[in-house]
């Protein structure tokens, strides 16, 4: 074993043996604050005065560290405790630190065994925090309270947003074979725009443009790509660039958009159903209310579901400049998923479902993740009907990894249009065209 090794070995057992330490400590100081204020008192004054409740539980800890029982701990020991014990009271407990980390994007809990972060799109390995699966499913029920949400073996699957925005999936057994599962996935609170994505190296200024012409000539756009490869934050980017006088209607399966700077978006959020069973409301459901809403543009979270055929009309019925994002590995791939989707809900032909595809959707853009974990847009696409199949896909620009360049193949017919109807200069075109060595 190399001397890293064994330092790394015992900087855990200490780490290990403190948490230990520090569990029956603070089971002791639960014990002396409940005597000096119950639990039901403070759980009732946190529903009305959450800052006066904590601070009656920091008066509390000071009260009971004030006894012989404590005497002889350190400072530290006794802030570290209150601490612990403040975030088991109001917060997520021993994850509350790595969910209040802003370098930190998930956080997932596997049993016991395990518990992993994602910094920087790359996975971490971190200390253990649970002995036992009471503990689990004791943090999972304090998160799921809150929100009028049980988890159960009848319903072992939940899948929830938190009060800060974040979003919560547990999973429990006898469906989580090694014992309760939780991921926490956090979404910052600042929106990225394409020139932040340029800055971080995500796109060049020639995608950034079109990206942002696209929008601007109210071209329905679809963002694509796999799990965790910055769908919704180029869909934020995109959305900075609607112009402050439209009114945009959003409809998520669970909010995950940012629209600080906007001033008129309506945002709507799926609901399953109850505890009794009742009161689901479906993304279609959504979809098909958002269109008596009168909004310039509809953009939809992530189309998973029947209610894609739905978007795909509102997108050919006047809501031009339309955007969603779903789960696909290409353009080409995303025209098959999209046919499936349909079909989920709908026994049409597959041709008339890629022609409502051809006609609804113009741009589709792919991201993707490098194996750092950095994220890139490594394709744009524009659709539209072909001679031979209802639609199809025809590549405008590739990008094969973060470090490559990348290639255009063409510039999309719709940029003439948009010089001929005035929306964009056509020297800023022309400019545009000779930088990707298109013309």
């Amino acid at each position: 074993m190399t001397l890293s090794s064994r330092v790394r070995l015992a900087e855990a057992e200490g780490t290990a043996i403190r948490a230990r330490d520090d569990g029956w400590m603070l089971d002791e100081l639960k014990e002396d604050v409940g005597r000096i204020i119950p639990g039901d008192v403070l759980a009732r004054l946190a529903d009305e005065n959450p800052r006066r409740a904590r601070s009656e539980l920091q008066s509390a800890c000071k009260q009971a560290f004030a006894s012989p029982r404590w005497a002889g701990r350190s400072k530290e020991l006794k802030a570290r405790l209150s601490r612990d014990l403040e975030d088991i009271v109001f917060g997520m407990g021993p994850l509350q630190s790595l969910v209040e980390d802003p370098t930190i994007t998930e956080v997932m809990v596997n049993g016991t065994s395990s518990l992993f972060i994602e910094r920087s799109g790359l996975l971490e390995r971190e200390t253990a925090v649970f002995t036992d699966e009471a503990q689990v499913r004791a943090l999972i029920d304090r998160i799921l309270a809150p929100l009028g949400r049980r988890v159960d073996e009848s319903s072992p699957m939940v899948d929830a947003r938190l009060p800060g925005g974040h979003r919560v999936n547990v999973v429990i057994p006898p469906i989580a074979l090694d014992g309760p599962t939780i991921t926490i996935r956090k979404f910052a609170n600042t929106t990225m725009t394409l020139g932040d994505m340029q800055r971080a190296g995500s796109l060049d200024g020639l995608a950034s443009r079109l990206l942002a012409w696209a929008v601007r000539t109210r071209k329905n756009i679809a963002v694509l790509g796999g799990t965790g490869s910055g769908k919704t934050t180029l869909l934020n980017a995109l959305s900075c660039e609607i112009p402050a006088t439209e009114r945009i209607v959003t409809i998520e399966d669970s909010a995950e958009l940012r629209f600080t700077e906007h001033p008129h978006v309506v945002r709507m959020e799926a609901r399953k159903t109850n505890a009794e069973g009742v009161g689901e409301v479906t993304i279609r459901d959504l979809v098909r209310n958002a269109l008596r809403m009168r909004p310039d543009r509809i953009i939809v979270g992530e189309c998973r579901g029947a209610e894609t055929l739905e978007m795909l009309q509102a997108m050919n019925t006047g809501h031009d400049g339309s955007l969603t994002t779903l789960h696909a590995n290409s353009p080409e791939d995303m025209i098959i998923r999209l046919v499936t989707m349909v079909r989920y809900g709908f026994d049409l032909p597959v041709e008339v479902i890629e022609e409502n595809i051809a006609s609804a959707i113009d741009v589709a853009v792919q991201t993707s993740r490098s194996r750092d974990g950095t994220r890139f847009v490594s394709a744009i696409a524009e659709m539209h009907r072909g001679e031979n199949s209802a639609c199809v896909a025809d590549p405008v620009f590739t990008r094969r990894s973060l470090e490559s360049e990348g290639v255009w193949a063409r510039a999309p017919s719709w940029l003439d249009d948009a010089i001929d109807m005035g929306l964009i200069e056509s020297g800023e075109v022309a400019s545009w065209k000779r930088a990707c060595s298109l013309s």
